[in-house]
């Protein structure tokens, strides 16, 4: 095995690291790492990703669970309109697509190419949520007020996104829940885990029959990043929330501009 694929591997215990840690940005390392490390078709490592991340969330989900911290009833409202939206666009849109998707002065832009560049985008969006400083609500006994409309309407955007993609979209989905559920960070966090999860999850299955799923690499892929996702949660009992999502955020941001100088320059 080429030692690049070898540092895939690795890399997918940082995939988890990061869940564990900040409860997202899971995905933001996924599709990279699967298409640059481990060499697998754009389009393809965006339905690997839904499923490592929905996995991996999915485990963290529990821990949030046993202590309390995730809101039920905002995952529902959250999540329905989500799950519709990211079947819908990994069943039908993604297939319709066409490669490539239009010519730009001469030069075809194919699908992988758009797909990588989106995925670009989001990072920096990704990146900028996570570096700037914002104030967070730090009382969990607040009583939840729900806009509905705005929650459903976030859902159907996030799930979007995460079926073109293949991004689990922590980074929109938690400052939609304290923005537009008011519930504090903590809580935040573990809501988004399970939303991620089951979003995410969902929107594999509609690649199911469409995509050539290799399921023992995939499934080797997803236990070293639930293995990371218990390294993480342990680790945040020694390092600085704010501090690390900042520092992550940089990360991201450094994977960006990497992946738009790639596909638009080299």
């Amino acid at each position: 095995m080429p030692v690049i694929e070898i540092l895939g591997f690795a890399a997918s215990i940082l995939i988890g690291v990061s869940l564990g840690l900040i409860g997202g940005g899971g995905s933001i390392l996924t599709v990279p790492v699967l298409v640059y490390m481990i060499h697998i078709d754009p389009v393809l490592a965006t339905a690997y990703s839904l499923f490592v991340v929905g996995s991996t969330a999915l485990v963290g989900s529990v821990n949030f669970l046993r202590k309390g911290l995730v809101s039920l009833k905002t995952a529902v409202i959250f999540a329905i309109p989500s799950f519709i939206s990211v079947f819908v666009t990994r069943k039908f849109v993604i297939p319709a697509i066409p490669d490539p998707v239009f010519s730009l002065g001469g030069f075809p832009v194919t699908k992988d190419l758009a797909i990588m560049v989106l995925f670009a985008v989001i990072m920096l969006v990704a990146a900028w949520s996570m570096i700037r400083d914002k104030k967070e609500n730090k009382t969990i006994e607040e009583e939840l007020s729900y806009n509905y409309p705005m929650i459903a309407l976030e859902g159907l955007v996030v799930g979007a996104l995460t079926g073109l993609v293949g991004a689990g979209g922590g980074f929109l989905i938690i400052p939609a829940l304290v923005l537009l559920a008011h519930i504090p960070m903590k809580l935040a966090v573990g809501t988004s885990l399970l939303i991620i999860a089951a979003k995410s999850l969902i929107g594999f299955t509609g690649d199911l029959g469409t995509q050539p799923i290799d399921w023992p690499f995939m499934l080797i892929f997803t236990s070293l990043s639930i293995g990371g996702l218990f390294l993480g949660e342990y680790l945040s009992r020694f390092i600085s929330g704010t501090a690390l999502k900042k520092g992550f955020g940089y990360f991201v941001l450094v994977m960006a501009v990497f992946i738009l100088t790639k596909e638009l320059i080299f």
